[in-house]
């Protein structure tokens, strides 16, 4: 007698998960679907702090003045004439001038430099040939002064020289000057007062520090424009008199700004 096999089970369907399974929002099955994360990743840090370790964000800023170190003064030397070698030995006369008179004041000039050199012909507008009526030349000084008790005298003798145009001065300072690092300092001490009166305002005091970065240090604008020089003196034909009344110049104060963002751990605020 042969006895029949049994029949299959019926085939099981299920609703949701089953309970006695590992598989869950948390384990590998589900760490490779979109949106669900595996335990470690949802108890890791809060960027943002915590009830028990709050965190207070501040701007630091300072805004001071300070005398300034140095002034530009910039010079163009010109010289024209019809013909271009006579032209070249006037400007070399007239820049050596203004070279010499420039030098003889000694280390109260920090520095002296030649710019831009040019000498151009001058067409005649009348007549279909191109011909040349005069040569234009000019050269370029920049002098940097750092006594400004000659400044005044030095400019107005610049002045004086023929065919000579001045300008300036631009006030200034160094740019590793100690005004910018007293700048900083005192936007970072801004910026730690003002946590401190956050956090005291709620009963609770500064435990560290997370964070401190210059304004912009990430995306950082365009540098600052510096500033205008001054007005623009020109000199005519002609030497001037022997002796110029030098011009009373008041140096313009420098403003120098510096801004930190800082981020704190606070202790746990007091709201009853």
């Amino acid at each position: 007698m042969t006895i029949p096999p049994p029949p299959p089970p019926p085939p099981f369907i299920s609703s949701g998960p089953d309970p006695d399974s590992d598989s869950g929002p948390d384990s590998e099955a589900g760490a490779g679907s979109p949106g669900v994360g595996s335990g470690a990743a949802a108890r890791g840090a809060v960027p943002y702090g915590t009830p028990e370790a709050p965190r207070v964000a501040v701007r630091g800023e300072a805004v001071l003045e300070f005398d300034p170190e140095i002034a530009r003064v910039w010079v163009t030397v010109s010289a024209r004439g019809t013909d271009r070698r006579t032209a070249l030995e006037d400007l070399t006369q007239r820049n050596a001038r203004a070279l010499e008179l420039v030098r003889g004041y000694g280390e109260a000039v920090e520095k002296l430099e030649t710019g831009t050199f040019s000498v151009q012909p001058e067409l005649t507008d009348k007549g279909r040939r191109e011909r040349v009526h005069a040569y234009h030349g000019r050269v370029r000084l920049t002098a940097v002064v750092r006594d400004f008790t000659v400044l005044g005298e030095l400019t107005t003798r610049l002045a004086d020289l023929e065919l000579t145009t001045v300008e300036g001065p631009a006030w200034a300072l160094r740019p590793g000057s100690a005004a910018h690092r007293t700048a900083r300092q005192q936007a970072v001490r801004e910026a730690v007062t003002r946590a401190r009166e956050y956090a005291g305002a709620l009963g609770a005091s500064l435990v560290a520090l997370v964070e401190l970065a210059d304004l912009g240090a990430e995306n950082s604008g365009a540098p600052p424009m510096p500033a205008a020089p001054g007005g623009m003196m020109r000199s005519g034909y002609g030497g001037g008199a022997p002796e110029v009344t030098p011009l009373a110049l008041e140096p313009q104060r420098q403003t120098v700004r510096a801004h930190v963002n800082a981020r704190f751990v606070m202790s746990r605020p007091v709201l009853d």
